[in-house]
This record gives C-alpha cells, structure tokens and sequence, in this order.
C-alpha cells in the first residue's frame, strides 16, 4: 500500500508541500502573517516567544522553529528575523536544512522597516513557492507516513467509538510500515502500567513509568491547594472539563482509558521527548503537555505529517501546513458540526456498523488525505493549534536528537 505525496531528499514524505514563512520572534509576527497572506502556498507561524526567554524555554523555541522548518510537509523555508531577538538564525542550523530544501532569510532592520520587509519578504515566498510548485506527488510508502494521535473535547462517545476506530486504524497503518505518535501524558494518568506491558522491552516500560510519573507530580505541585468543586479532587477537576463532564466523562479514570483506546493495541517502541523525532517506527509515546495546541505542535515537530484528532465536544482547530483530521464518535455533534468534522465514527452506534469496518474505513480516509484531499479545517483555515510550549523547560531531550 501507498499514498501519494511529496518525496523529500532525507526519505520522508509529506503530505502537503508548501512554504513555511517561520518567524524567529514574536517581533516578526505580523511582517510573517502579511507575507503568507499575500502567497499562495505559504503558511505562517506566529508565535509569542524567541526574545526575553533565555535559557531552556529559548532552547525549546528555537528546536520547534527547526524542526518545523525541517518538516517534509514545507517544500521550502522563509525564516523572518527582527534582527537583535535571542533565537538567530544560526540556531536553526540553516546548513541542515539547505541540503533538504531552499531556504531564505529575511531581516526587518536590514530592510529598513515592516513595510519594506513585507515587500521584500513577498519576492522570496513567491520565488520559494515557484520551486516547490514544481514538485509533483508520486507514490510514497506507508513507513513514510507519521499520525499524531490527538483527542481534545472528549465525550463519552470518544472512549466507545472514536478513540478505539483511530487505534484500530493506527494498528493497520503500523502494520504497514508507519508510525503513531501518542501524546498528552497528563491525560493518561492512570494508564501507566497498561502502557508499560505494552512496552518493546522492559527498559522502555521504565521510561513509560517515570514520564507519567514526572507528569504526575508536576500536576499535583500545579493544582495544589484548588478545590475540587465536587469532581473528586484537585488533579480531576484539572483534567475533566466542564464540557467533558457535560459530555458524560464523570471521572479521569474514564477519560485517561479512553484516550489510550487511540493507541490501538501495538507495542510501545520508546518514550520520546517533547518535539522529538523517533529513530524508527512504530507507536511511540511522546512525553507532552494535555492542552491542545503545545501537544499538536509537539506532534508536528517529532515529523508527524497528518495529525488525527477525536473530539465529542466539537473542536474546529486546525495547524498551519500539517491536516488536522477531526472524527467524532457523537453523530448528533457530526450533524450539528458537520463543516468541521472529517468523519463520523458514530455510525457505530447510528448504523450498527462493525468497530472493525469503522476502522478500515477510517484508514481509508486517512490515506485519501495525506494524499492531498483537504481536511475540514484546511477548507475554513484554522491554525490555532501552533502553541509552542514553555513551561517544558525542565525537559531533557532524547539522546538520539540531541536539541536540548
């Protein structure tokens, strides 16, 4: 089996092939914005950081703004630089990512002002567009295809028939060759030595123990002395949203056994840390954040070049050049919100169809997107999930990436 997309030089292969317009620091935001608006095929990220954050939380921006940069999902890179913020460009290893693609640098100050650099920055996004423009899609393997396994607005649906469709469709992708990427540690509590008999060996079960661990206790310093509001203790009322509640998730327990249910039943290869490429193949565990947006981003920058996203609350969010696939398992929200949603996993309940079927047919519709057919929230625009995560500041990164 195959999809269709983009080969890149270093063997990956994305599944859309745009200009990443990358600013360096939240200075050069809106001169970013103003150029990818003004190209087709270019997409920016802004973000709130890259100045006045020394030390681990400018280590981190600057490894999410080159990883992205060396994502197979952007033909080319337009990184866009103030001129004195702390994040430069010889953080991002320009060497490295021209031997994969063509890159550009745009400074602000030495344009002369915003103006003058939008301007400028026009003429190299377009010039940049026109080379990966000529780049055509051809049949890629499977093992080339990476999915973030993403759940956000959970229902009690997610658990029943969306998270379980999505690991039954991460199972048949592995098998093929690909790799799963699971996330969001903080919403797994609880689900920790589930994870470890699932582990390749007994020293990755460790590390599964320690990262839900680590989390764990990071979460109870953050929520210590909140009250419960009635939701069984400081950690749950943390964890279990009011829409999740409404939605029928009554206890973190609930919510953390679902949320594994995206992992299918394959074994867990390691435990990766934030933003972190795996060496391999397979399902990993990346150790991040719960909140949407750090975890997706998160996803993308380990190389996830499709990300799959379950909600039974509704969640219209997408991410700048990586499809944000959205399934639910209610198909009373499918109805309702049916301008953002890819794929009704309710039909479980609404049709009787098979879990088995369901799956299949999901990997299905998977492959037809990462072979170019756009997802909802490409079709509307949304972008918010890019949210580069600061408070990872303690993270070590794994041997094998060496970032930070």
């Amino acid at each position: 089996m195959h999809f269709m997309g983009y080969a890149r030089k270093d063997g990956q292969a994305g599944t859309r092939n745009l200009v990443a317009v990358l600013p360096l620091v939240f200075c050069a935001n809106h001169v970013a914005r103003r150029i990818a608006d003004a190209v087709r095929g270019a997409v920016a990220f802004p973000h709130p950081v890259g100045c006045g954050y020394p030390g681990p939380d400018q280590e981190v921006t600057a490894h999410i703004l080159k990883r992205l940069a060396l994502h197979p999902n952007f033909g080319a890179v337009l990184f866009v630089g103030l001129g004195c913020e702390r994040v430069r460009l010889e953080d991002m290893e320009p060497e490295v990512i021209e031997r994969q693609k063509p890159l550009r640098f745009l400074s602000i100050q030495e344009a002369g002002d915003s103006c003058k650099a939008v301007a400028q920055g026009v003429l190299l996004a377009q010039a940049l567009a026109g080379e990966t423009a000529r780049r055509q899609r051809e049949k890629c393997p499977l093992s080339a295809l990476t999915l973030g396994l993403k759940c956000g607005g959970t229902d009690a649906f997610s658990g029943l028939a969306a998270n379980p469709a999505l690991g039954l469709a991460s199972d048949l992708l592995l098998e093929a060759g690909g790799t799963s990427l699971l996330t969001e540690i903080t919403e797994l509590c609880g689900t920790e030595k589930i994870m470890a008999r699932r582990a390749v060996n007994p020293a990755v079960a460790e590390r599964i123990l320690a990262c839900v661990d680590k989390n764990v206790r990071r979460l109870h310093r953050a929520t210590a002395g909140l009250s419960s509001r009635g939701h069984g203790g400081a950690g749950n009322v943390m964890l279990v949203s009011p829409g999740n509640a409404e939605g029928g998730v009554s206890n973190v327990v609930e919510k953390a056994l679902g949320g594994l249910k995206k992992a299918g039943n394959a074994v867990f290869q390691d435990v990766l840390d934030y933003g972190c490429p795996p060496q391999g193949h397979g399902l990993y565990l990346m150790d991040g954040p719960g909140h949407d947006g750090e975890a997706v981003t998160g996803q993308a920058a380990a190389g996830a070049n499709l990300v799959v996203f379950t909600t039974g609350r509704g969640t219209p969010a997408g991410f700048p050049g990586v499809p944000v696939f959205k399934i639910t398992g209610n198909p009373s929200l499918y109805k309702s919100m049916v301008a953002n949603l890819d794929f009704d996993a309710g039909r479980l309940f609404s049709e009787g169809m098979a879990l088995d079927a369901l799956g299949r047919d999901l990997f299905a519709a998977l492959l037809r997107t990462a072979s170019g057919e756009p997802t909802k929230a490409e079709l509307l625009g949304h972008e918010e999930l890019f949210c580069i995560s600061r408070f990872m500041a303690t993270h070590r990164c794994c041997e094998g990436c060496g970032e930070f």
